[in-house]
């Protein structure tokens, strides 16, 4: 359901109540004692030094052990609570975000990659850090509260200027917080776009060199990475300016308070040991007014990002999960029509091999996505089993069908994590499927399947990664498994290989598999190919009798 930041925010502090509520009223405990601290040793000077009296003196050990017992109790009990608070809604916002972002509906957002892992991980804990930040605001107010009322039992006028002055301080610094805001808002999107071109820049790396473009790369990086620079000194030119206000003034009120007082003193206004309790709650206040001044700071920054937050959980899906489990069957496409497709028919039935054919990458990449169910078509309908896609709970349409995209990902530190992807599989089974795939190879020295892999297989040739996502995709078995280009990283010996290999190991009554692909070796150990062209279905049928068809052969002989 779709939400402001507000709302985020509002609901985050419902869901932790209990541990905000406890910490706000242990660190208000605190906060008292701290503030009470001076008036003890004002009451000791009057009652105990000034008099003599070894009982009074006596209680007043016993008072103030006490009194810091609490102070120190109150304070660790409410970071205890608050980190228990703090814990659980940052892990669970992150978790929220990470469903939305990788879950099988998808999202429809303008960030990239890098941008929604910045969100992912420094905006949520940034946002649950709005916890803390309400119960500092709560028990700096308590603090000022019964420091405000301590004075005004000693003189009226010192409690009337603290009542008056701290407010308008407080105001004050408020209005400042909406220019953090900004600034703040302006770097997190800044060391996004840095992290988004960084990510794109690594992933492409081999490619990059392959044509000679890794330094007008490197100087796009260099770039952003420098407006990610400049508003991050911004922001801290912004804090800084923040701070030394809040600091300045605060002397300000404390030394008039405190010159005020000294005055009073002289006149005998006030006792010593009152004098001495005005002076200490004096130096105290600056606790709670330049906690509420970090407050304003921060809590600027953290609503910035549950903005960012909000905004991913508010993304429209992609698509919608329904309630039915998939069942195997025949995946079928009806009519559909789609960006690249104009009323596109064809079926794969359980035992059969089938082959897509078109010359253009956005069709191939929307036929991908259709079969997929990360999109439903504009008209027509995507079925498995009968049943419509949409219909499909999405959890078991990912269970029945694989689509492997041409884009390769590793996930894991050692080809055994790679390969099982979290599901147990002997070293027989992972051995198979390798071989179907030709990266056998990886396999020849002593170290096997726990050789390890740095930064999603990058210590791997273009080749080999993909070979190895194909094995992956072999692994899992799926009853309907669709291949998008499997073949393009690797030369003609192997290709021919692994079209045996796909052939034999989804041989099976069972299996479909549709290969989405222009290669000739996989297209010709098809049962059927469908030839798309224009957007339509051109011809459907044996690879080496549609090679008569001039168009046909210009896509795949090239």
């Amino acid at each position: 359901m779709a939400q402001t930041a507000g709302q985020l925010i509002r609901r985050m502090f419902w869901r932790q109540r209990r541990d905000t509520v406890l910490c706000a009223g242990f660190w208000s405990l605190h906060q008292m004692c701290e503030a009470f601290v001076p008036v003890a040793i004002g009451l000791v000077i009057d009652q105990a030094v000034g008099t003599g009296s070894t009982s009074a003196m006596a209680w007043s050990v016993l008072g103030i052990f006490a009194l810091f017992t609490a102070l120190t109790m109150g304070w660790r009990w409410g970071f205890w609570f608050l980190s228990r608070g703090v814990a659980e809604e940052s892990h669970g916002l992150r978790m929220r975000v990470l469903r939305r972002v990788v879950g099988g509906q998808g999202i429809h957002t303008s960030r990239q990659s890098g941008e929604l892992l910045s969100i992912a991980t420094s905006d949520t804990e940034a946002t649950a850090d709005l916890l803390e930040l309400g119960s500092r605001v709560v028990s700096a107010f308590v603090g000022l509260a019964v420091a405000t009322v301590v004075l005004l039992r000693i003189d009226w006028s010192l409690g009337l200027g603290l009542v008056v002055g701290v407010p308008v301080l407080v105001l004050g610094l408020n209005a400042l917080g909406p220019v953090v805001g900004r600034r703040t808002s302006a770097q997190q999107q800044a060391v996004g776009r840095a992290a988004a071109t960084a990510s794109d820049l690594l992933r492409g790396l081999r490619p990059l060199r392959g044509f000679g473009g890794v330094d007008e790369a490197v100087r796009r990086y260099r770039t952003t990475s420098r407006t990610s620079l400049d508003a991050g000194i911004g922001t801290v030119k912004a804090g800084a300016t923040f701070i030394g206000a809040s600091t300045f003034t605060t002397g300000l009120l404390i030394t008039a308070v405190a010159a005020l007082a000294g005055w009073y003193a002289l006149e005998d206004r006030i006792t010593v040991g009152q004098l001495i309790t005005i002076v200490g709650l004096a130096t105290f206040l600056t606790d709670p007014v330049l906690n509420l001044a970090d407050c304003v700071f921060r809590i600027a920054t953290a609503r910035a990002s549950a903005a960012r937050v909000a905004e991913v959980l508010a993304a429209p899906e992609r698509v919608r999960s329904g309630t039915r489990t998939a069942q195997p069957g025949t995946l079928a496409l009806d009519a559909v029509h789609a960006p690249g497709l104009a009323g596109v028919d064809f079926a794969v039935a359980p035992g059969e091999l089938l082959g897509i054919v078109t010359a253009e990458n956005g069709t191939a990449d929307e036929l991908t996505e259709l079969l997929a169910g990360a999109r439903s078509p504009q008209q027509g309908t995507v079925r498995l089993a009968g049943v419509p896609l949409r219909e499909l709970d999405l959890a078991s349409l990912r269970r029945t069908v694989l689509v492997e995209p041409h884009g390769v990902d590793l996930f894991g530190s050692t080809l055994r994590e790679v390969l099982q992807s979290g599901e147990d599989r002997d070293d027989a089974a992972l051995r198979a499927a390798m071989a179907s795939a030709v990266v056998g190879d990886l396999l020849t020295d002593d170290i096997g399947f726990g050789r390890e892999l740095v930064d999603h297989g990058l210590n791997l040739s273009g080749g080999q990664r993909q070979r190895l996502a194909l094995a992956r995709a072999l692994l899992a078995d799926r009853p309907v498994t669709v291949l998008r280009d499997p073949t393009t990283a690797v030369d003609a010996v192997t290709e021919q290989a692994i079209a045996d290999g796909v052939r034999a190991h989804r041989d099976s009554d069972n299996r479909a598999t549709v290969l989405v692909t222009t290669s000739a070796p996989l297209l010709d150990r098809c049962d059927r190919v469908v030839f798309l062209r224009a957007g339509r279905v051109a011809a459907v049928g044996n690879h080496r009798d549609l090679l008569a068809d001039a168009a046909y052969a210009q896509v795949v002989l090239r």
